[in-house]
């Protein structure tokens, strides 16, 4: 590979910190506001120019149920709670289902509120930024370069939380790593207009099976779809239907194809409505999202690896730090459609502490999808309101790991849960 050389440098430290959570989405953003309201000194580092990541940049608007199976147990409080009902104060969240009730969010209305969650802990936010390798001193994480609109610059911290989705940190610090041969494909979202008036206009129309039907020259290949109508709006609808199979989105290159397919996919979706159910006039085409929304790439190798007999079984951990209900939701990287597996035996389940520890970190943790999980109980706890959860845990812990004075992996599970009850998780 052909190569230039940089000539060494001289990096300067932005800011000393206690914490430094690297990814703003909403799990960066609750790892950050849990560790700074116990009293640390936060940074948190965000490529775009706001927070939430996939709730916001790539316009999934639907978290979902926060309650048991039977929609009777709440087993999911803490920030996640706390921000729905935020939203709620300025009806922008919608509340649908029956027991199991899920929520609908105006992710225009997540960025501010997250923005102000942000402030009010008094975390320092770098957004417009990109974080670019890990500094090691006498083999421990000391900081994160970063790269921004001043230049390249150093957050020092004392401890760390990995929430990329990716795994950046840890796979840039040389911790051990995996990405399976099969990951669930990106999807790009898209808000489009005026689906109602064309079921006025076409009896039976299903915008679900429309992008998928064969007879249409653009027709996406066989997957699957799903959305929801935009809280507040008039005739805009959230549309989640374009795969992009094979990518890997912890590639670069692969990333900006995978970037450019779904927006062809997302014009092909157009053109059938346009076409074929408008009389070739108007656009059905309101927003497209900042950034793709990815569901899988790389995973930190932790101290345990969550598995799909222990999810469907309802295991108990004794340093559960997150508890779900959502079922094992595989999209195939094939285009055969997703594969679904649902709670049988428990009317929850667990996520352990154990699953966020990278092997070989001192001072690091992960939290949301690059967690450590098999494929079926990572089909689960990929979504939000799970990853919502291990960001809290995690900026919980590293608190304690520092008020401590002790590795991330021997921290005291029972005062991490403890704290978490105080923060107002959900502690069963």
């Amino acid at each position: 590979m052909d190569i230039i050389r940089e000539a060494p440098r001289e990096t300067p430290v932005v800011a000393d910190v206690d914490v430094c959570v690297v990814g703003g989405s909403c799990t960066g953003v609750f790892a950050a506001v849990a560790a700074a309201r116990l009293g640390a000194k936060v940074a948190l580092i965000e490529a775009n120019g706001f927070f939430g990541g996939v709730a916001t940049a790539s316009l999934v608007s639907v978290w979902h149920s926060t309650k048991d199976i039977k929609g009777e147990q709440q087993v999911i409080g803490g920030l996640t709670t706390e921000v729905v009902d935020r939203l709620a104060k300025r009806d922008a969240v919608r509340f649908a289902g029956t027991a199991s009730q899920y929520f609908v969010l105006n992710t225009e209305e997540l960025k501010i509120e997250l923005d102000l969650l942000v402030a009010e802990a008094k975390v320092r936010p770098f957004l417009h930024t990109l974080f670019v390798t890990p500094a090691a001193e006498n083999g421990r994480l000391a900081a994160a370069i970063i790269e921004d609109k001043t230049g390249r610059r150093a957050i020092r911290a004392k401890q760390f939380v990995d929430a990329t989705g990716d795994a950046d940190l840890v796979a840039r610090l040389g911790l051990p790593v995996y990405k399976r041969d099969d990951v669930q494909p990106p999807t790009t979202c898209v808000i489009l207009r005026g689906l109602r008036a064309i079921g006025n206009q076409h009896k039976g129309f299903n915008v679900h099976s429309a992008i998928f039907d064969p007879k249409y020259p653009q027709a996406l290949k066989k997957g699957f779809a799903w959305g929801s109508a935009v809280p507040g709006g008039n005739d805009e609808y959230m549309l989640a239907g374009t795969r992009m199979f094979g990518a890997n989105c912890a590639d670069a290159d692969e990333l900006t194809q995978a970037e450019l397919e779904g927006r062809r996919q997302v014009r092909a979706i157009c053109d059938i409505l346009r076409e074929n159910f408008m009389g070739g006039k108007g656009n059905p085409l309101l927003t497209l999202p900042a950034k793709i929304g990815i569901r899988e790439t790389r995973h930190a190798r932790c101290l345990h690896t969550l598995t799909q007999d222990e999810l469907l079984s309802g295991q108990r951990f004794p340093d559960a730090i997150g508890y779900g209900t959502y079922p094992v939701d595989i999209h195939s990287a094939r285009g055969a459609g997703v594969t679904f597996r649902r709670l049988e035996k428990a009317p929850y389940y667990q996520i352990p502490y154990s699953s966020l520890v990278p092997k070989g970190a001192t001072n690091l943790l992960v939290a949301g999808r690059c967690l450590d999980a098999d494929e079926g109980a990572f089909g689960a706890v990929r979504v939000m309101v799970n990853c919502n959860q291990t960001g809290q845990a995690a900026g919980v812990a590293a608190w304690l790991a520092l008020d401590s004075a002790r590795p991330v992996a021997e921290i005291d599970a029972a005062k991490l849960r403890e704290a978490l009850a105080k923060q107002g998780a959900i502690v069963l």
